[in-house]
């Protein structure tokens, strides 16, 4: 399978003023001149990574990364227990793309992410269909309450003892509401609480990518503290209002992703987000084609890298 493209810095970058005192950081790299694409980030609130931009071209993409509201190197920080999270919404994200999108003088670009990610690009493509050229996802989500509560409990049924670890250090009701109690946590005014809190929640999903053939070991619990618990106080409040979106909205949508084409890969044993919401959405998406990745989970790996990569390579020539 190919490999990524050679390391690349960024010729430009900066703090955008979203209002409601919030500055998100941005930058490009690649070619100024080149076709645009936006990276959108996983989580919410892992922050973009230097890695993907090494998905891309840098001779052919002027590859865009931000951090999303709160993480990251955006300000204020969901690390420190100050900051507010009112203005911090799916709604505010999508906004927050659209205007660096218009600070960049950008007519339209090419939007790549998963997970999470991936959740924020179809309700920002379904809002603003014409701003998007292209999509390519690896590990599609709508953030369904149906998905929230197959993650946080439904996954159980794999892990049954280190779900009622989860569940107890919730303080949870068995079938109450974990996801819940966790946001509840993470506002808590002790700093103790708030961190046994964080490291309960990736514990449990790390748990659940365990079973990957190709993920890394410890993938949540692994990340600095700062980063960690912003994260997971961003998951635990999006996660709890079930992301602002009406039930199924994106699926019911994606008729307005019409003349958008797009690439969907998806591993087969990704317990974390599983395969049937790659498959309902390339249903009701006719430009979308859908690879799944036998061997490979929520994490990807050699072969779904692969597939993104020949994906941006083929969008590139359009």
């Amino acid at each position: 399978m190919a490999d990524l493209h050679p390391p690349v810095e960024p010729y430009d970058r900066g703090m955008l003023d979203v209002g409601d005192g919030q500055l998100v950081y941005w930058e490009t790299c690649g070619n100024p001149r080149g076709k645009p694409a936006l990276v959108v980030h996983g989580g919410p609130g892992s922050g973009c990574s230097d890695r993907a931009r090494r998905y891309f071209d840098p001779r052919r993409y002027r590859i865009v990364l931000f951090d999303q509201r709160g993480c990251g190197r955006s300000t204020p920080h969901a690390g420190d227990p100050a900051t507010g999270m009112r203005h911090n919404t799916t709604g505010h994200l999508v906004a927050d793309m659209e205007r660096l999108r218009e600070h960049l003088g950008i007519e339209s670009w090419l939007l790549y992410g998963g997970s999470w990610g991936s959740t924020l690009i179809l309700a920002y493509a379904e809002r603003h269909p014409r701003r998007v050229s292209e999509i390519v996802i690896a590990g599609v989500t709508t953030t369904r309450r149906s998905e929230i509560d197959w993650l946080y409990r439904g996954a159980g049924r794999f892990f049954p003892a280190e779900w009622e670890r989860f569940r107890a250090a919730a303080g949870a009701e068995r079938d109450g509401g974990v996801v819940g109690a966790y946001a509840r946590l993470m506002e808590d005014l002790d700093p103790a609480v708030r961190e046994k809190a964080a490291g309960d929640w990736c514990a449990w999903e790390d748990t659940v990518l365990s079973l990957e053939p190709q993920g890394a070991s410890a993938p949540y619990s692994g990340r600095p503290s700062r980063d960690r618990m912003a994260m997971v106080r961003i998951c635990a409040h999006y996660f709890a209002h079930g992301a602002w979106l009406e039930e199924g909205a994106l699926l019911r949508d994606a008729g307005r992703l019409a003349g958008i084409p797009g690439v969907l890969v998806h591993g087969r044993f990704d317990l974390s987000a599983p395969l049937d919401t790659a498959w309902e959405l390339r249903r009701a998406w006719p430009d979308a084609e859908l690879i799944v990745v036998g061997e490979e989970g929520h994490q990807g790996g050699a072969v779904t890298r692969g597939h993104v990569l020949a994906a941006l390579e083929r969008f590139a020539r359009r």
